[in-house]
């Protein structure tokens, strides 16, 4: 043990630790009820008494569901629910429905003052809610709705206090123990990096989850993937219980990282804070990335340091993660340090640090398939600008390794994407719904950080102007006739930052351009001119630090030039709006907070946009029961599906007739009769799968399945090979080259008999 330690120090340690436990597990909500006064349920009719009750009489002249609850995203489980009432009429009823199915009835009886019901959901719930049917008839009070579970909700506390734990050993084996202690910069900088990311994640430190624009979509895709796994699909290609259980493409949106969230709702951990745990490490990789990047460019601890801080808190990060809810985009930026730090490398740098590029590259490529086209159409530009040079120094190897492992590495997803891009009847027009040119932004708006108000910051920021205008001044002013290389490609970065942001404003023609066919593809395709705001910000961040540290004109002025732009930069995150609900409880009687209610995805719900569904999968269409082309010749005995798997109980007697159950007909299903032959099925209505029964009269049953896809499964075996051997390459201390040469030299001499055993034992 470490003797600078003391005992006293280590009791307090423990104490701490025991008690931040406690109380995390004191402020447990998930066993508690959500509670809902009647005038709190979802109406469109009735009247408001006195006690906050919701009064129905036949003056409303409505009947039908006329109240209800959010949807919730539910696991599966016991529950109960409990309703107070009084009622006149026996025929009202109290509703369970799930994905527009009624799963659950329980009839409202005049004769008693409360129901009380207790039921099981045998799978996890994707739009679960409590509706109220009014029979029309008499006065119906609705008091109070109680929905509690019989064990738990979510496992979030639980959760959290393992994270707490697993901090505190982390941290006692740091600075109370010998052998693992960090030098002081090495812990200033994981301090730096750790303290922004919090920073960072502020917004998100709400009791509820804050709303975005194509947030309900990636809630979908979690919590799909989620189905994907539990269904057997590693990779998941088709998110099993999307579109009313009919199933919904996965393959075309970038998944890798989502599986983490993936994974702890696996374990219980509601949807919320699955997906603010994601947020927090893409918020950490971010830092991570910057400081890594920037590190093998610059030397000085200051400007690494000050490149953490202003990429992780640019305005433009905060705008797709609160305000567009873009998961994606916001995965994406994490790499764009390492593309500018690979593609350095590999023309001009350290020619040895080519993975860069290749992590940068396939980081990007598994967040945002167009923030990967970005990276892509950047790499090339720079290498034909560049390509003297590389042709002279022979660094094309280098860009081929760097190709070519990318290829490897993500061929797992890339040959699905492909394979279903070209080849499956996709609806993918709807991608076009943008004209390009009317999401232009004005130049004005690149300088906001102060407002109160708007959540879209479609801005560089003052702090990352800062670095363009530290930039400037350095290669205008101090670069000498022959610079160095590192000039050159910080004069390269800085045209390159401000080419993405004229392509983002409205001076750049392109309402002109959309004439041009050519452009109009692309234009409408990209949808948003101010997605070039993030390789934007990365360029000039690169631009500002390197020149900071070079100049020595600002050589005396370097520390007040770094508190200016961290105070900038620390304006956003002060003034970053999110809503005016500033405290967690409704109100003093509540005895849960806004946010147990919205963990189990209340305020944003489940979507399922038309872009990947087939061409004909509309929404009208979609249905959940087996849809049966005569009845009068085919009964239906039976019909279960769990995942991507289904079987159909029929007996026909006609075989001109046909059954669409309903699974979207995605390439990879394949189907099979009672005796293991196959069956051949075409597409039906609304995407459905279509096959011709067997009318000779007897019971007769159809499984279908997805996958494998013999194709799929020998990309995800060389992805998987590739991933071995790099770990094989890099992995202990030494690479596998150094490994196998130490081993040759041994064998030799082995053989001309010099040092046999200790040869022996190094080979």
């Amino acid at each position: 043990m470490n003797e600078g330690v003391s005992l006293k120090s280590k009791i307090v340690y423990i104490v701490l630790a025991i008690l931040t436990v406690l109380l995390l597990w004191l402020g447990d909500e998930g066993k508690q009820p959500i509670v809902y006064l009647g005038t709190e349920l979802h109406h469109s009719v009735g009247l408001i008494d006195s006690e906050s009750a919701l009064v129905l009489q036949n003056s409303v002249a409505r009947y039908g569901s006329v109240a209800n609850t959010p949807s919730y995203v539910v696991n599966r489980g016991s529950y109960q629910v409990d309703l107070e009432y009084s009622a006149e009429d026996k025929d009202s009823v109290l509703e369970l429905w799930e994905q527009g199915d009624k799963i659950a009835a329980w009839p409202i009886n005049s004769w008693e003052k409360k129901l009380t019901a207790e039921f099981t959901l045998s799978k996890d719930a994707k739009a679960l809610q409590f509706c109220i049917n009014y029979s029309g008839n008499g006065s119906l009070v609705i008091k109070k709705l109680t929905f509690s579970p019989k064990t738990l909700f979510y496992t979030d506390t639980y959760f959290m206090m393992l994270v707490v734990l697993v901090l505190y050993i982390v941290g006692w084996k740091c600075f109370m123990e010998d052998g693992m202690r960090l030098k002081q910069g090495q812990l200033l900088d994981v301090c730096v990096i750790l303290g922004v990311a919090l920073l960072a994640s502020a917004p998100l430190m709400q009791t509820y989850l804050y709303n975005g624009d194509d947030l309900c979509y990636h809630l979908a895709r979690l919590e799909g993937l989620k189905d994907g796994i539990l269904d057997g699909q590693i990779p998941v290609n088709i998110l099993p219980e999307g579109l009313q259980n009919n199933g919904y493409m996965n393959a075309m949106y970038p998944y890798l990282f989502l599986y983490i969230g993936a994974f702890l709702r696996i374990c219980r951990v509601s949807l919320a804070l699955s997906y603010k745990t994601i947020i927090f490490l893409a918020n950490v990789g971010t830092a991570v990335c910057a400081y890594a990047a920037v590190k093998s460019m610059v030397r000085e601890r200051r400007c690494v340091l000050l490149a953490v801080v202003l990429y992780t808190l640019m305005p433009y990060r905060f705008t797709n993660i609160l305000h567009r809810g873009d998961l994606g985009e916001t995965l994406a930026l994490i790499f764009w340090p390492m593309v500018i730090a690979g593609l350095y490398h590999v023309v001009m740098g350290d020619r040895k640090k080519w993975y860069y590029l290749v992590i940068g590259f396939s980081g990007a490529l598994q967040s945002h398939i167009l923030s990967a086209a970005y990276v892509t159409a950047f790499c090339v530009f720079t290498a034909l600008f560049y390509c003297v040079r590389i042709v002279r120094e022979k660094r094309y190897v280098e860009i081929g390794k760097a190709a070519g492992l990318s290829l490897l590495l993500n061929a797992w997803y890339l040959v699905p994407f492909l394979y279903y891009y070209f080849m499956e009847d996709l609806n993918k027009e709807v991608l076009r719904w943008s004209g390009y040119y009317e999401q232009s932004i004005n130049p004005s708006n690149l300088t906001q950080s102060l407002s109160l108000y708007n959540k879209q910051y479609f801005s560089l920021g003052f702090a990352l102007i800062g670095c363009l205008a530290v930039g400037i001044v350095f290669l205008l002013v101090e670069r000498r006739e022959r610079g160095t290389d590192m000039d050159g490609f910080t004069a390269y970065l800085l045209v390159a930052g401000i080419v993405f942001t004229f392509l983002c404003t409205g001076y750049f023609p392109s309402r002109a351009l959309m004439d041009s066919d050519f452009f109009r593809n692309i234009g409408t395709m990209l949808q948003f001119p101010w997605r070039f705001l993030g390789p934007a910000s990365a360029c000039f961040l690169f631009v500002g630090v390197v020149a900071l540290e070079r100049s020595k004109l600002l050589g005396s002025y370097k520390n007040a030039v770094l508190v200016l732009l961290v105070g900038l930069n620390l304006f956003i995150i002060i003034t970053v709006p999110t809503d005016n609900i500033h405290m967690p409880y409704k109100n003093a009687q509540a005895l849960a907070s806004k946010g147990h209610e919205t963990k189990l995805g209340t305020s944003v719900g489940l979507f399922y946009p038309h872009e990947w569904r087939l061409t004909d999968a509309t929404d009208e269409k979609l249905t959940s029961s087996v849809v049966i082309s005569d009845f009068g010749a085919i009964t239906v005995n039976d019909y279960k599906k769990k995942g991507t798997k289904a079987v159909v109980d029929y007996t026909a007697n006609d075989s001109s007739a046909y059954l669409e159950l309903p699974i979207q007909s995605y390439l990879g299903y394949r189907a099979k009769d009672e005796n293991g032959a196959p069956v051949t099925f075409t597409r039906g209505n609304g995407g459905r799968i279509r096959f011709f029964v067997n009318g000779d009269g007897t019971p007769h049953q159809v499984y279908v399945r997805y996958g494998p896809v013999a194709g799929f499964i020998l990309a995800d075996l060389v992805s998987a090979l590739t991933v071995l051997a790099c770990l094989l390459w890099g992995y202990p201390g030494r690479g596998l080259p150094e490994r196998i040469a130490t081993a040759k030299a041994a064998l030799r001499r082995a053989e001309d008999g010099d040092g046999t055993e200790d040869s022996e034992h190094e080979a």
